[in-house]
């Protein structure tokens, strides 16, 4: 089986891995026990692995043996000493391999056909295989690198043919095929053959250092995707693409079809042991160059995953490996196989294989809530439908609430419980237990559902109320004002609300009026009236008019007026439930409030039933009133309003009720002596345009010179002046006499003016219309065939005149024969139509 394993240092806290690891064990741990693995090669069937005793064996991706050939055999000794380097074809039909023993082995794994055993006598660095060898048609190629690269093939009669493609300058250490390029590297750097062509592409140099040779290092060659090539050597890194020349560079000069383009060079800290693409990253097997300052043994090597394709070279992550034995190994005991396809890695020690693999969501949700980096974990399943084999957002975010719980973040707990249960009620049930127990159900109570249709259980809602009840009493009156009632049960509500009044020392107002609310959800509108009135509080008119309980209001009318006379007044009279008579008796004893009461009555029914009692009502509480009430109503006793206006002193009242009774002189008497205002005076009279009135007032004010002069300056325009110059006692000083007679006597012709004015245009409009009037009856009618007699309906016009008779026309256009008129004088029809 696969171990998991955890490396010895990790990421930062923050940095989520990209990789995971897995140490394979199974039967590859007996095969370690006895042996040592010198290389690998990586298919999508199985793992090849090369040991240092010669042997190759091969594996199931997870480690367990799987037969080599058709007997059976668990292994196949292909040489006396370490394997240097396996190959694979494409499908995974043959094997090659080779060792310094000078052999190079072609295996088949299902067929014996095309098998090669070559003892070239010489130490073989590097073998590869023809992608296509299973192929029947592809000539059965393979390569193999020692001082020179050879190519070998399948010729006529099965022979083999060898072409020796270059010769290096020191061995071939390391090659790789893809398509029609093969890559290999000697100690001059690494090149690109084309198979097709027959060329060499070019050389890719080395930096050489002085303090070290590239011969003492393997060279890493991996192709990435067809035409680019992946090479890691010493501390460098080279990403190469294959390109083809330009039609133009082609025929200009004498160049070969495709070149090899070095984009990307970096170097870096480490010596690499092996590198492979992760889908647009880079990973690097890396081992540190320096030893271990305590030991002086190697350091653990180190997997990177970099983003190369940058200016710069720029690490993401990086983990170190607990490899078995890493202290004595150097860069050249590590190997780095994988399968592109499936971004798996196969980190392979003498002693230890590795597989890394990238997380998968179940190991990024797992990775992330281990980290506590819960929203980013649910963000990951939501992102994949909510749910995978081992997680779903509801376990996650059960995980996520209980970390919120236990940091006292509880807002925040909140929320999240609102966002993630609010599709399982039974589930969002058991989290909001929770809150009860750390005493937070009023931070869970906005985002519990208060829609009937999504209701929990009434005994969560119930919880919640209780806790407020205990804790905040505004809270608790402000949700029973929002929540709807069916969510929870009333009765047991009260029960605790009456309980907690009795055995606690709370401000009872408060609690009060949530019960009122309470009795209203119960329709026991009542118990409500009652406690809103104890808290004189005003929403009992708003109860009220909801509920229409105008039947029991009827004894508690005087209870509404002094809590608010106005919204009373309202209730009282927009309802005909309530009879004026049982208001009136109500608030008999509280006359106040019967005049507001009986004064906006009258301004909706003005039948006059209350006016009599309302003189008195306003002569009492609102003077203002009164005069104005006078005027507009006459459904009052006249003489009862005069007695009360008189017992109170109300003079201006007075002088209308006497002018509306005929007693005209008193009450003029009442404005000169009582209210002493001479203007009023003059006015009242040309409002009464009595004769005697104006010699009555003229003989009262005569005798004081203020009046006069106001006389004066106004009379001359409603009576003759000298009524009242004749009435002036010769020695008396008036105040501006000349300017007041100058105006009295311009007054007096002004109006005699416009009095002659008015005759005349009076004369000439009746001598005009008169005028117009006998035009129009001298005015002849025309007679036409149409016309008939309205009385026998015959022609008025004959032919035959001697049945011809005189005619008669009215200017009305109705015509008669003589003989056909009745007596009279006048038209038959439009008399008729008088009469």
């Amino acid at each position: 089986m696969a171990v998991n394993i955890e490396s010895c240092e990790s990421l930062p806290p923050d940095e989520e891995p990209k990789l995971k690891y897995d140490r394979m064990e199974n039967d590859l741990l007996n095969i370690l026990l006895k042996d040592a693995v010198s290389c690998i090669c990586v298919h999508t069937k199985f793992i090849c692995i090369g040991t240092r005793w010669g042997v190759i064996h091969l594996l199931d991706h997870e480690g367990n043996i799987v037969a080599i050939s058709q007997d059976g055999k668990p292994e196949f000794q292909a040489h006396t000493i370490a394997v240097n380097q396996i190959s694979v074809d494409q499908n995974g039909d043959y094997i090659a391999s080779c060792s310094d023993d000078g052999k190079v082995v072609v295996y088949g794994l299902y067929s014996n056909d095309n098998t090669h055993n070559l003892n070239l006598g010489r130490a073989v660095k590097s073998v590869a295989l023809d992608p296509c060898y299973f192929k029947s048609g592809s000539g059965r190629r393979f390569l193999t690198g020692d001082h020179r690269l050879t190519l070998y093939e399948k010729s006529f009669l099965n022979r083999i043919r060898t072409t020796v493609l270059h010769e290096c300058k020191g061995n071939v250490q390391a090659m790789s095929w893809q398509d029609r390029f093969v890559a290999w590297a000697s100690e001059v750097g690494v090149r690109v053959y084309d198979l097709v062509a027959k060329c060499s592409l070019g050389l890719i140099q080395w930096e050489k250092n002085p303090n070290r040779s590239i011969e003492d290092y393997r060279c890493n060659l991996l192709w990435s995707a067809p035409k680019t090539l992946m090479i890691g050597w010493v501390d460098t890194i080279r990403i190469c693409v294959i390109r083809k020349r330009s039609q133009i560079e082609l025929q200009t000069r004498d160049v070969t079809e495709y070149l090899v383009d070095p984009i990307y060079t970096y170097q870096i800290d480490y010596f690499i042991g092996g590198l492979g693409p992760l889908d647009d990253l880079l990973v690097l097997l890396a081992v540190p160059k320096e030893c271990d300052p305590k030991t002086g043994k190697s350091q653990m090597p180190v997997l990177i995953v970099a983003n190369y394709k940058g200016c710069e070279f720029c690490e993401i992550s990086w983990e170190t490996l607990d490899i078995r034995g890493y202290q004595e190994y150097n860069c050249n005991d590590y190997h780095l196989d994988m399968l592109i396809e499936e971004n798996r890695f196969f980190i392979v020690s003498p002693k230890d294989i590795i597989i890394a693999s990238p997380y998968d969501i179940d190991d990024r949700v797992t990775w992330l809530t281990q980290h506590r980096r819960f929203e980013k974990a649910i963000a990951v399943l939501e992102e994949v439908g909510g749910k995978t084999s081992k997680h779903s957002v509801m376990t996650v975010g059960v995980q996520y609430l209980d970390h919120l719980l236990s940091e006292h973040l509880y807002q925040e707990a909140a929320i999240l419980c609102a966002r993630i249960f609010k599709n399982d009620k039974v589930l969002l049930e058991n989290q909001i237990l929770k809150f009860a127990g750390v005493k937070q159900l009023r931070t869970i109570s906005p985002y519990v559902p208060k829609t009937p249709e999504q209701a929990l259980s009434p005994y969560i809602y119930e919880l919640i109320l209780f806790e407020y009840l205990e804790v905040d009493s505004r809270g608790f009156l402000k949700i029973i004002k929002e929540w709807n009632p069916t969510l929870y049960k009333t009765s047991v509500v009260i029960n605790k609300v009456i309980e907690h009044l009795l055995n606690t020392e709370v401000d009872t107002n408060v609690y009060l009026e949530t019960l009122a609310l309470l009795y209203c959800h119960q329709k026991q509108y009542d118990k409500a009236l009652t406690t809103f009135l104890t808290l004189q509080h005003k929403d009992v008119f708003k109860l009220i008019t909801d509920h229409e309980i105008y039947n029991i209001i009827q004894d508690k009318i005087l209870d509404l007026m002094t809590l608010d006379c106005d919204q009373a007044i309202s209730i009282l009279l927009n309802n005909t439930k309530i009879p004026v008579e049982v208001v009136e008796q109500q608030l008999a004893n509280h006359e106040e409030y019967l005049y507001k009461y009986l004064d906006a009555y009258s301004k909706m029914e003005p039948n006059g039933r209350y006016h009599g009692k309302l003189v008195r009502l306003y002569a009492k509480y609102n003077k203002e009133k009164l005069l104005p009430f006078l005027r507009c109503s006459d459904n009052y006793p006249i003489q009862e309003a005069l007695d009360v206006c008189q017992a109170n002193n109300f003079f201006p009242e007075m002088v209308f009720l006497l002018a509306r009774i005929g007693n005209t002189k008193e009450a003029l008497q009442i404005i000169i002596e009582q209210l002493n205002d001479i203007n009023q005076a003059i006015t009242f009279c040309q409002e009464q345009n009595d004769m005697e009135l104006w010699i009555d007032l003229i003989q009262q004010t005569v005798d004081k010179p203020e009046y006069v002069t106001l006389l004066l300056k106004r009379i001359g325009n409603y009576v003759d002046p000298r009524m009242l110059i004749q009435n002036i006692k010769p020695g008396c000083e008036i105040k501006d006499l000349k300017e007041c007679l100058a105006k009295m006597m311009c007054d007096y012709h002004l109006q005699l003016s416009v009095q002659e004015a008015c005759k005349v245009i009076t004369l000439r409009n009746y001598f005009d219309l008169h005028e117009k009037q006998v035009m129009a009856q001298q005015r002849g009618i025309s007679v036409t065939d149409d016309f008939l007699c309205c009385v026998c309906h015959g022609r008025i016009i004959i032919r035959d005149m001697s049945n011809a008779s005189d005619l008669l026309v009215y200017n009305c256009r109705h015509s008669f024969h003589a003989g056909c008129l009745p007596e009279g004088d006048q038209c038959a029809v439009c008399n008729a139509v008088r009469m």
